[in-house]
């Protein structure tokens, strides 16, 4: 086995390998992220590094809240890591930004101070849209696990909110600015959601601090796009073969990257604007396109085209007909209901995303896309479905792809195989009495109410729709092709 890449062998790394061009030793922390799983490893902190070669204010120091893995292989690599960008003619670099990695439960007073520290300006997360700890119209759960505990005891956090009010209560004690706090997940309007969390959590032992929030802490919306496959044994493979070292933080993404966030006045936001982010007033536009658009239809190829056999994006780009299908929910179902934001040619969006897609040089695993699924369909396709009743266009493609989800989750529990959602035991155990009747499977599934409105759920043309769609769905499963709508 090769040696880890660490900062004394960055000059063993091949000629031509682009690596940090600056002084490493300079770089001081002014950026806290949340989650530093693959997509930000492989999007935010790369264009952190390209910042760093002129302004080293911005270093990136990242929390863990739950998995000590990556925080374990970027302490050992001195927070470097590769990121390969997929397209013709790969281009591979090593990242030098993460300065520091912190796991919340091993390190809770390191992660309160570089939190709560004033040196640190910008707190970016990417936890996934069950990180927030949200209630299904959006707001706090106060029942929450997490946030029951956070409640009990809100110097020892375990939630991101939590987190986020502790290091806030230190810094308004201590007098230390507030920092912008910026979420970066594919959650709908999500910088409002998150400064609700934050604010309803705070108010709930201390009005004083909820206020404080309120007036002087920025919550901008934002959106990131990039495609970012999961970093499997045979990548890690092909980066020890390329730079002669292992490096078990590596990550791969497409060439297309994009980070759209919404304009406000501090400091940090301009930096990112002057590396490349994209400031608008239209983020929620932006935003909305994007997570129906790309996400949905992301979500909807990944249960259909698991049910069809295949095991990736490309792959199931490749089968005419599932291409066909997902070509014409995106034109047909969603684009329909969409405002072009800032003059966004939505049919070349669509266009573009089709064509990400089927890029042979990613292999972007559809069970990956899979995970957490409860909680990605209401955000991703359910807000179509309803925009699309309300309106009287077809709901039909749509509800086959939610039929796909219930028969994702129903072939699971049969084979035993690990759901990994945090509705996983709810899930399984709501599967496992279902019979392949359309019919019944499909209200069993509609009765969860984390899940579906009770509205949307009772209403009679969605019904019919989704029990049609599972029946096409079981039809895929035997090899027979239903026609298309």
């Amino acid at each position: 086995m090769s040696a880890r890449l660490t900062p004394e062998r960055l000059i063993t790394l091949p000629a031509h390998m682009r690596r940090p061009a600056y002084d490493r030793a300079l770089v001081q922390s002014g950026i806290v992220h949340i989650g530093p799983g693959a997509f930000h490893r492989a999007h935010q902190a790369q264009l952190i590094d390209d910042i760093l070669e002129t302004d080293p204010r911005w270093g990136i120091d990242v929390i863990a809240l739950r998995s000590r893995e990556t925080i374990n292989a970027l302490r050992a690599q001195g927070g470097l890591f590769t990121l390969k960008r997929l397209q013709e003619g790969t281009q591979t670099r090593v990242i030098g930004s993460i300065r520091r990695a912190f796991g919340s439960q091993e390190d809770p007073e390191g992660t309160m101070m570089t939190l709560a520290g004033p040196q640190t300006r910008l707190i970016t997360l990417t936890i996934t849209e069950k990180g927030y700890c949200l209630a299904p119209d959006g707001a706090l759960d106060l029942t929450h696990r997490d946030i029951l505990h956070d409640l009990a005891h809100p110097a020892a956090p375990r939630s991101a909110p939590g987190w986020l009010v502790a290091a806030l209560a230190r810094r308004r004690s201590s007098g230390t600015a507030a920092p912008v706090i910026l979420s970066c997940d594919n959650l709908e309007d999500n910088g409002r959601k998150l400064a609700r969390a934050v604010i309803t959590l705070a108010g709930q032992t201390d009005p004083g601090l909820a206020g404080w929030i309120e007036a002087q802490v920025l919550f901008p919306r934002s959106m990131v796009d990039s495609i970012t496959p999961a970093s499997d044994a045979a990548f890690l493979h092909q980066i020890e073969a390329e730079l002669g070292v292992r490096d078990e933080a590596a990550v791969q993404r497409e060439a297309f990257t994009s980070w759209v966030i919404e304009v406000g006045d501090a400091e940090p936001l301009h930096v990112l604007g002057q590396a490349g982010a994209v400031l608008t007033h239209d983020v929620e536009g932006h935003a909305l396109v994007k997570l129906r658009v790309l996400n949905g239809a992301h979500s909807a190829l990944a249960w259909t085209g698991l049910a069809m056999g295949h095991s990736n994006v490309a792959g199931a780009m490749g089968d005419d007909w599932l291409r066909a299908e997902t070509e014409a929910l995106i034109r047909e179902d969603i684009l329909p209901g969409l405002a072009a934001p800032d003059g966004l040619d939505l049919q070349a969006y669509a266009a573009s995303v089709l064509t990400r897609f089927a890029n042979r040089s990613i292999v972007h695993l559809l069970s990956q896309i899979a995970w957490d699924s409860s909680q990605k369909l209401p955000v991703r396709l359910l807000g179509t479905v309803e925009a699309n009743l309300a309106a009287g266009r077809p709901v039909e493609r749509l509800s086959r792809a939610i039929a796909a989800w219930m028969r994702f989750v129903v072939r699971s529990a049969r084979e035993g195989a690990r759901l990994t959602d945090p509705l996983a035991d709810e899930l399984i155990a709501e599967a496992r009495p279902c019979t392949d009747d359309p019919d019944s499977d499909t209200t069993r599934f509609l009765a969860l109410r984390s899940v579906f409105s009770a509205a949307l759920a009772q209403h009679p043309h969605f019904r019919t729709a989704v029990s049609r769609g599972y029946r096409d769905m079981l039809d895929l499963e035997r090899g027979m092709r239903p026609a298309q709508s």
